[in-house]
């Protein structure tokens, strides 16, 4: 047996359950943790040179956790707010694929509140009202965002009053 699959073998025996409610905690969901787990050790034992030092294993298995765990959830987060700009756009339309890029960057300066209050109003169809029980703040709040995510759209898409009427 090689010294690495020893090691192993002891960490699991003697801190398997540990790592697993480590992994629990982070995420707080079983079948993820056991993935966040598996993967973690997957990681450090993936490796040529490590020791066999039970408590330096368990301190770096668990690092590697945290550390797959925050990545994680960095990932989802950067997906989650760019996700919706993924949209299926005809090829056959330029001048249409055109504006929906240009819309596409000018969303793209707005504020995340901003943004959001444009979104749920234009593309959910939301009412003011609406948006602010969905973000959990004043309806004043959102015209406040929507009337600046305008004003800034129009300047970036070169909107001008006489073009709205």
């Amino acid at each position: 047996m090689a010294d690495w699959e020893r090691a192993f073998r002891t960490l699991l025996a003697t801190r398997g359950g540990a790592l697993r409610s480590y992994a629990y905690l982070l995420t707080g969901d079983p079948t993820t943790a056991a993935d966040l787990v598996q993967e973690a050790l997957t990681r450090v034992f993936g490796r040529r040179r490590i020791g066999e030092d039970i408590d330096q294993l368990e301190a770096y298995v668990r690092r590697a956790m945290l550390n797959q765990y925050v990545d994680s959830r960095r990932r989802l987060k950067r997906w989650n707010a760019t996700r919706h700009l993924l949209v299926d756009v005809p090829h056959h339309d330029d001048d249409r694929v055109a504006v929906a890029d240009e819309v596409r960057r000018g969303l793209a300066t707005l504020s995340p509140r901003q943004r959001a209050c444009v979104v749920l109003r234009y593309y959910e169809d939301l009412t003011v009202a609406e948006i602010a029980d969905e973000l959990g703040c004043a309806e004043g709040t959102v015209k406040r965002h929507l009337a600046d995510a305008r004003a800034k759209l129009a300047v970036q898409l070169g909107i001008t009053e006489e073009s709205t009427q």
